[in-house]
């Protein structure tokens, strides 16, 4: 037995009215094909039997409304309805139900009594048959089925019952639990519909919000949080498309990488906070309108890139970066800071730089590399020059993979001299390489390539064992130096392992300097400071090298526990005749006095310039005027010809 909830009627949400109006339309021609063939064929029946109103005039009416509610059916199905439109055409049809059900019951009554019982049967069988089609067609449209139930099939049932003949009573009984039958499995039917409707309805929402959730986390899989801009993800799939796009026309486009520089000592000295704000600020910078349609993109950290689409040539792109460069040069102004940094940018072109997207990035970066090296807050394009560098330095680190560095490796040491007491003070302990291949390869060469390629890691504590050994058979007061690199003090296990090498090593640890250079610090700064204290709780001495060559950030000499100041030997070139340089070495001695640190001017190559140094303050130099770096075995017969000289002088006053 059916429950009552399926005689209840639910609400019908736009989906069920559009959902019914779709399933009627497609049953609306078998409908009425049913109700004008039967209609005519009960009209033939009684054609010489009954009036010619009852017979062609009252059928022909009802078969034209029938025929206008088939054409408006039709046209309905081959336009999209919206939810007014579906309630608008279901109430049509519920009115029409009732109206059509009224003139077809109506007409058969009329008819019912002019024919013989054959004629009389016909009716009946009519009002049945056509009903239970009619109901059966409209059965997702429940509340018409109902009506038209209850106009059609009601009356002539009750009609059968009352009319005092067993027979029509047994057919019209038979009729009542044929329509009891037929109603609960029209009510079944159309629960089971609306039930379908709304999971239908229920799915589609959740696909919805599926596809809703699957295009926001597309969009975060492709954006920057922070900025906005497009990350490296999306970055590198814009790329790839350019790159086929260009394969196939026969276009050209470049690809830029920025990289902002002096970013580190402004998160540094300000905090996370600002420097999200400087991030954000440097991407609406790139993002502006710079003459060139740019696709910008964060990569990460503080680096940018760039996907400019057009026919640029080197001129065009060095304007380009200049304009952009100029942008971030611009003060960074928050309530409170302000904050300076600049941008370096390196450009690679298609397809004369490369034709695949990952070369082709490679070699941008290559370029923003060359300007971060040599005209920091620039730009630079990638050229044939580069990519002959690029060759140098991929064989480099070919033969760096498989030296034998017993073999090919050796320490040479460059005095560092106190020019007060005309005595050698210490030496720092510098790399040479033979390669049977390459040949000689200078520091300059191939450092760079061991760093960036991590075969430093390696390398850094054998030759930091060779120069401690050769450091131990020197006198008690001379001091070793040695250069540590960014991934040294990057890692905390390398840094162990040069510790257990210092401990394990008959050289006391306040005899050794251990330099390292701003770049290094800046890669990981919390991590440098760790290492750093380690190290200096070891009981060794921290020198700050290349000083003034690069940000030259008082941070890092007030927060790091740093010992020496090592001044760049760029600014001994020209010294002589360059006001600016002397007072900015002068400055940098002062700060050393004034902070109890001690200070190492390199690169001194000329007397005059000793001359200018001394007055400034200047007490232990480095440089080719006194000494080119040596071999290990000729450290003892340099001193001992330096102090011999020393004893003389000595003897002599």
């Amino acid at each position: 037995m059916p429950r009552l909830s399926w005689f209840r009627p639910a609400p019908p949400t736009p989906e069920l009215l559009k959902a019914q109006v779709r399933a009627f339309s497609r049953q609306v021609p078998m409908m009425y094909a049913l109700v004008l063939v039967n209609t005519i064929a009960l009209s033939a029946t009684h054609l010489h039997s009954s009036p010619p109103l009852l017979t062609l005039g009252f059928p022909g009416l009802l078969g034209v409304i029938s025929l206008a509610r088939l054409v408006i059916w039709w046209r309905a199905q081959k336009t999209a309805i919206d939810h007014a439109a579906a309630r608008r055409l279901l109430r049509q049809t519920l009115v029409f139900a009732g109206v059509l059900g009224c003139g077809f019951t109506f007409w058969a009554f009329a008819l019912f009594p002019y024919g013989d019982a054959f004629g009389k049967a016909h009716v009946v069988f009519y009002m049945a048959i056509t009903a239970i089609g009619c109901v059966f067609c409209m059965m997702h449209m429940r509340a018409a089925a109902l009506l038209l139930t209850a106009i059609v099939v009601g009356p002539i049932t009750v009609f059968l019952l009352v009319s005092g003949n067993p027979v029509l009573s047994a057919i019209g009984f038979n009729m009542a639990l044929v329509a009891v039958t037929m109603l609960v499995i029209l009510l079944i039917s159309y629960r089971d519909f609306s039930n379908l409707v709304e999971s239908q309805r229920g799915l589609q929402e959740r696909q919805a919000e599926i596809q809703s959730l699957s295009d926001d986390y597309l969009r975060l899989a492709n954006l920057d949080v922070l900025t906005g801009l497009p990350n490296r993800r999306q970055f590198f799939a814009r790329l790839q498309r350019v790159t086929d796009a260009a394969a196939a026309s026969g276009a050209r486009f470049a690809v830029g990488v920025i990289d902002l520089d002096g970013f580190k000592p402004v998160n540094d000295a300000y905090g996370h906070a600002i420097g999200d704000r400087v991030l954000v600020e440097a991407g609406d910078r790139l993002s502006r309108d710079h003459g060139q349609p740019l696709f910008v993109a964060r990569l990460g950290g503080d680096e940018y890139g760039l996907i400019i689409e057009g026919d640029l040539d080197a001129d065009a792109l060095q304007a380009l970066g200049a304009d952009l460069c100029a942008a971030l040069r611009e003060p960074y102004s928050f309530p409170g800071v302000t904050a300076q940094v600049s941008g370096s940018v390196g450009f690679a072109v298609y397809p004369q730089a490369a034709t695949a997207p990952n070369l082709l990035y490679e070699r941008a970066d290559y370029a923003l590399y060359h300007a971060k090296q040599n005209v920091r807050g620039a730009a630079v394009v990638f050229s044939a020059d580069h990519e002959t560098a690029i060759k140098a330095s991929g064989m480099i680190e070919q033969a760096l993979r498989h030296a034998d560095m017993d073999a090919e490796f050796s320490l040479a040491f460059q005095p560092l001299v106190d020019i007060r007491e005309g005595r050698t003070v210490g030496f720092e302990a510098l790399a040479r390489w033979t390669s049977p291949t390459l040949g000689v390869v200078s520091p300059g060469d191939f450092v760079p390539v061991a760093e960036r390629s991590g075969l430093i890691a390696a390398m850094s504590p054998v030759l930091l064992s060779w120069a401690l050994k050769a450091a131990a058979s020197w006198p008690g007061d001379v001091r070793l130096s040695f250069n540590l690199s960014a991934r040294d003090i990057a890692s905390p296990e390398q840094i162990a392992r040069i510790v257990a090498i210092i401990e394990q090593s008959r050289v006391a640890p306040e005899r050794i300097d251990l330099e390292i250079t701003e770049t290094a610090v800046m890669r990981d700064f919390d991590q440098a400071a760790r290492s750093l204290a380690t190290l200096k709780a070891l009981g060794v001495r921290i020198a700050l090298d290349d000083f003034g060559a690069g940000y030259s950030s008082l941070s890092y000499v007030h927060r790091l526990p740093i010992d020496k100041l090592k001044i760049d030997g760029s600014f001994m070139r020209g010294l002589e005749a360059a006001d600016k340089r002397r007072a900015i070495v002068k400055t940098i001695l002062d700060l050393c006095r004034n902070l109890g640190l001690d200070c190492v001017v390199e690169g001194v190559e000329a007397p005059e310039q000793l001359v200018l140094l001394q007055p400034l303050g200047c007490r232990v130099v480095q440089g080719f005027l006194f000494a080119r770096p040596m071999p290990g075995e000729a450290v003892a017969g340099y001193l001992a010809g330096e102090r011999g000289e020393g004893a003389a002088l000595r003897s002599a006053g």
